[in-house]
């Protein structure tokens, strides 16, 4: 086989193979992209946390609690609401409890002389949670504040 004949051959094969890349593409689903949403709370008020709480529980109800990734960060005078004493610590166990990463930031907590030991069970920590929503929406999460 000459080198024409083989030149020919090659640029036959390299046009079947992008021919078939294109109707292939043409034809393929998009791979549908998980929902995931970053709450902030840093308000010290009960209502704000009950609304961002039933913006997650709404969030699961319509899309699917497992087709979402819901995660509440709590920072500056809403972290008060992760306290052991919180009047809302029944709902953030529900949310919990629903799969929502409820995230307290540490940086506020150390400013406010605050231990883990201070704070609801089974909550996660994050070291500054303006970083952590600044982070998560660089990642695609949505943001919501309510």
């Amino acid at each position: 086989m000459n080198t024409r004949n083989l030149s020919r051959g090659f640029a036959a094969f390299a046009a079947l193979f992008l021919a078939w890349g294109l109707a292939t593409s043409a034809t393929a689903q998009p791979v549908p992209q998980r929902n995931r949403v970053v709450i902030q709370v840093s308000d010290a008020d009960a209502a704000k946390w009950n609304l961002a709480l039933n913006n997650a529980r709404n969030l699961q109800t319509d899309l699917g609690a497992g087709n979402v990734d819901i995660e509440v960060v709590a920072y500056g005078p809403g972290i008060g609401m992760l306290k052991l004493d919180s009047p809302v610590a029944n709902r953030v166990g529900e949310a919990k409890d629903a799969g929502v990463k409820i995230m307290a930031c540490e940086n506020t907590m150390k400013a406010q002389n605050l231990a883990r030991a201070d704070m609801l069970s089974g909550i996660g920590y994050v070291g500054a949670g303006v970083v952590e929503i600044m982070q998560r929406q660089q990642e695609g999460w949505a943001y919501l504040r309510p």
